[in-house]
Formats: structure tokens, sequence, C-alpha cells
């Protein structure tokens, strides 16, 4: 065992468990006061259904055995007969390397639930997750980061989760956003409950990250640290792109939109951070934000979706151009598990088709077993909560909780009074007291 790598990567586990209370804070910050509890919720509760599911059988899916190139086998319920102490190629312990890929099957289901908040039944929700897990993500994991996944043979690069989380992540949230329908309130300006959430979620998410693409080498060596300064570099170009962006569109910089632009960075990097130069990563970043804020700002405004936290406009279209520009910087002089050079670096257009059509197999994998899940889940278990309980908030709603005391300024609270008697009168007996 290698004492180094195996400290590094326990370190780089704990930093991607990190983003997700990360994204609770990121989203829970940008959402109307009368859903924050309920957004937070949302993210964080992943954290014990996925590890759950990981254990019973979401690792052997992933990386046991072999159906058809698209995933794998069940032998070890619950991991037992696994040989945790096992040393994998960089000499870290199995159980290691099986812990790490757990942090990334919670934090995947949580990004789309930007898209999804003020409007999903919470019950819903958790089926979702669990069919997703088993028929999308596990999959998707088998698909591209197992030797025997198709998308692996024909050599698509994804060093740690273009396509697997964010593309994934992305046009889940777009499905799941369009059969949802738009807010009872939609195209009304939604105030943002707590923006230094934003900016602090933003802080723990860019930290997390470099667990997340460093941690990706499996090992503490130059390809880990040339991860961490392209996500490092692109990040700072996207942050800088979205901001001048708003400076001469809108006429002022947002808070909000210099942390959406980082985001856009870190997303757009992911799936090249270990292939890539930092004038790669500097040139992925303005791209991946460039075309983030076409859509954000003037795209998804005509389509109608209504994806109120851009989670597919920042997670899938940055991934999907970092996924794609993957074939147009990678290079051998960075890392040599790029057998052929990317379009600008002279290998001609064989990884950029390859990329384009990993990219695109995951969009339409992702898209129809999406929809196919939620046809099917939505028969047996209803999908959206009625109009009354959207305009009074999920958080008294789905959970009887608010997020603070000022709630009860609510008129909503106070028009549908005597559905949440217990709740505003446990507001009013606090206010009593001295």
């Amino acid at each position: 065992m290698s004492a180094a790598n195996t400290g590094f990567m326990i370190f780089a586990t704990v930093l991607v468990l990190f983003m997700t209370p990360g994204l609770a804070f990121f989203y829970g910050g940008l959402v109307s006061r009368r859903n924050v509890v309920n957004t937070m919720l949302s993210v964080f509760f992943i954290t014990g259904i996925a590890i759950l599911l990981w254990v019973i059988f979401g690792y052997e899916l992933c990386f046991n055995g072999d159906l058809g190139g698209v995933i794998g086998t069940v032998h070890h319920v619950l991991l037992n007969g696994i040989d945790l102490t096992k040393l994998t190629a960089t000499k870290i312990p199995t159980g290691l390397y099986l812990i790490f890929q757990m942090m990334f099957a919670i934090i995947t289901p949580a990004l789309f639930i930007g898209a999804i908040v003020g409007r999903l039944r919470f019950k819903f929700l958790l089926w979702f997750i669990i069919l997703w897990s088993i028929f999308i993500y596990y999959p998707m994991v088998h698909l591209v980061w197992s030797p025997n996944g198709l998308l692996a043979k024909i050599g698509t690069l994804d060093f740690a989760g273009g396509t697997v989380v964010h593309i994934n992540a992305g046009i889940t949230a777009l499905i799941l956003s369009i059969f949802l329908g738009k807010r009872v309130n939609y195209g009304h300006k939604t105030e943002h409950y707590n923006l230094p959430w934003v900016l602090l979620g933003t802080a723990i998410l860019w930290i997390g990250w470099y667990g997340f693409n460093a941690g990706s080498a499996l090992a503490a060596d130059e390809i880990a640290v040339q991860a961490a300064l392209t996500t490092t570099v692109a990040t700072a170009s996207a942050m800088i792109t979205w901001m001048t962006l708003d400076m001469h569109v809108e006429g002022k910089p947002t808070l909000v939109g210099v942390c959406t632009g980082a985001l856009c960075g870190l997303v757009a990097i992911t799936p090249a951070a270990g292939f890539v130069t930092p004038a790669g990563a500097f040139w992925i970043g303005i791209l991946g934000t460039l075309v983030s804020y076409l859509f954000v700002n003037y795209l998804k405004p005509k389509l109608g979706v209504d994806d109120p936290l851009d989670a597919f406009g920042c997670h899938g279209v940055s991934g999907i151009v970092g996924s794609i520009a993957t074939g147009l910087f990678a290079t051998k002089s960075v890392n040599s598990a790029v057998t052929t050079n990317g379009l600008f670096y002279g290998g001609g257009w064989h990884l950029f088709g390859v990329q384009l059509l990993g990219t695109f197999a995951t969009i339409l994998f992702v898209a129809i077993g999406g929809s196919i899940i939620v046809l099917l889940l939505r028969r047996v278990v209803k999908m959206r909560v009625d109009a009354r309980e959207e305009r009074v908030g999920l958080d008294l709603g789905e959970h009887g909780e608010a997020v603070d005391d000022t709630v009860k300024l609510n008129p909503d609270f106070q028009r549908y009074e005597d559905e949440f008697k217990g709740q505003m009168a446990a507001l009013r007996q606090k206010n009593r007291q001295p």
C-alpha cells in the first residue's frame, strides 16, 4: 500500500463529501424563503440514500462484471465477499476507491435538485432518486469508467465526471423541469433568501472540487497537481467571464453572477482536468461560461423551461461544452492516458469525434431513461404538489418546518392559515415567549 496515495485519497474523499452540504447552502440561499428547508433537505438526504444503495449493490453494478458493456453484475450484496484490502493500480485499498466513488454517487443526483425546487413532492423525489441511481447513474459509471464499458472502449475521455456527473445530472434536471411544468408564479422575480449562503456554498464547492478533480488521479502524483491547477485556472477565467458579461449586458456585476460563473468553470473543466494544459483550461472556462450565459439569459426564456436554479443551464450546458472541448485540448504531454491528441494539438479529428459521440450518447441515454422513469413513477406516486401548497411553500406543506420566524409575515400563510394551524400556532407561541 502507498501511504502517500492512501492519505491523499482519504483527504480527497472527505473534500468530495464536503461538496454536498456546500451545494445545500448554495441552492438554499438562492430559493425563496418559503422553500429553503425543502431545498436543503432534498439535497442533504441524498447522502443517506446514496450510501445505502451503493453498499447494497451500487458498487457492484458499476465495477463488477459486465453485461453488454452497459452495466455490471451483483455477486456481493452489502459488499460481502469483496476483498476491500486488495490494492488498486495506484496502490490504494479497494475499499478506499469504493468510498471515493461513493461520494460521486451522492453529489450527482443532488445537482438536479436545483431544477425542481418549490413544486416536486418529496415522496416522488425519494423514489425517483432510487430508480434513477439504479437505471441511469450506475450504468453511466459502468459505460465510462469501467474498462468493460462501451464508451470507455471507444476511447471517451472523462477525467472526473463530465458525462457521468454533470451532463447526466443536467439532462435529468431538464427532463424533470419539462415534466413538472412551470411554477404558479413563473415569470415573477423571486427574491433570494440569503446571498451570503450562495457565496459560502460556492466557496465550499470550489474547495471540494479539488477532491473531485485532483482526487480522480487516484494518486498523489503530477496528474493530480495538473488537475488542481487546471481546475483553478478554468474557474477563475469562467468567473471573470460571467462578471464581465453582466457588466456589459446588465450594467453592473452581481454576486449571483460571479458565483454562477465560477460554478460553470468548475463544471466545464471536470472532464478535461487531468488531460489539458493551463492554457487549455483557460479557454475551456471561458467557452463553458459563454455558452451557459447565452443559454440561461437568452435561450431558456424562449424555450419556456422552468429550471429555477439553472441546473441544466450550468451543469448540463457547461458539462457538454467541457466534454466536447476535451477533444480539442487534450494532449499526451500532460497525461499518457491520452492516446490521441486533441484537434488543437495536432491529433486530427479522431478524439474530437469520439468526444462528440460519447457526449451525445450520454444525452440520449439519460433523456430517454429519465423520461421513462418519470412516466412510470408518476402513475403510482403523485409528482407535483397542488397549487395551494406551492403558494404556501413546501417548507410547511411537505415538512412542517420554517427556515426562520419571519415566515409568519408572508400573506400566503395567513390566507391558508386553517391548513397550517399547528405550525402557525407553534410560531405564535414562540413569539409570545420573552
